[in-house]
């Protein structure tokens, strides 16, 4: 059965990855502040576009994927979704995406993969998706700076242990960090995941909390207020 958001359906069938909580966050989260050009690294089934061209019409989106069927799924969700003429769909690596030399994007996003050294599945779908072997994070940062214009953004989600190896890498390639998002389960769990915006020139910021359910497993405020345009339930 297909993910029914209000305004798009994500048809995540035969595919590593389901949709995800944490990735919903990072849709609904990532602003897009005055950019009409936005690049997608490692779409999946295409939810991070869909959600981004929700925002504003006045968007394009180009979304990349290496993996096949879940290409394939993008392209079926885009094509069914009322957002097909803002997005497209890519079935290509990071490391060679190139439309042509001129070609810059005001924002950048990505869910990437961010095992290392970990035990693989029999699944080669889920290990594209999971594991660093074909998008490791020095691949990632260099297609950011080729791709990403002076007065950019990229934003991109990972574990906390990942995150901290991700900032010290984004810093030697020149990046500073702009914002950091931190997901918990609950006030008193551990960090699920980083949301962290960065770009060529450093701000100030305070780092923020965000917690998806209270003690009594009842969603929060701020998160109903953050997904309540793309929520049935809300």
């Amino acid at each position: 059965m297909p993910f029914l958001f209000k305004q798009f359906a994500i048809n995540h069938e035969n595919t590593a990855l389901k949709v995800t909580t944490e990735a919903c966050i990072l849709g609904a989260y990532t602003t897009l502040e005055n950019a009409t050009t936005v690049l997608d690294i490692g779409t999946g089934t295409g939810i991070l576009a869909l959600m981004l061209a929700q925002k504003s019409k006045n968007i394009l989106i180009d979304a990349v994927e290496i993996e096949e069927n879940a290409f394939k799924l993008a392209v079926e969700n885009v094509n069914n979704s009322i957002f097909k003429n803002q997005i497209n769909v890519f079935h290509n690596k990071i490391q060679t995406f190139n439309l042509n030399d001129a070609v810059k994007y005001d924002l950048i996003v990505s869910n990437p993969p961010f095992y290392e050294n970990h035990l693989k599945s029999s699944n080669t779908a889920r290990n594209l998706a999971l594991h660093t072997q074909t998008l490791n994070f020095d691949d990632l940062l260099n297609a950011v700076i080729r791709l990403l214009n002076s007065k950019g953004r990229f934003v991109v989600m990972l574990p906390q242990q990942q995150m901290t190896i991700f900032n010290a890498k984004a810093e030697a390639f020149g990046l500073q960090k702009q914002n950091e998002f931190k997901i918990h389960h609950r006030q008193t769990s551990k960090v699920l995941r980083i949301i962290t915006t960065f770009g060529y020139k450093s701000k100030s910021f305070v780092p923020i909390d965000f917690i998806i359910k209270d003690n009594n497993e009842q969603y929060t405020p701020k998160f109903t207020n953050l997904l309540k345009d793309y929520y049935l339930k809300f």
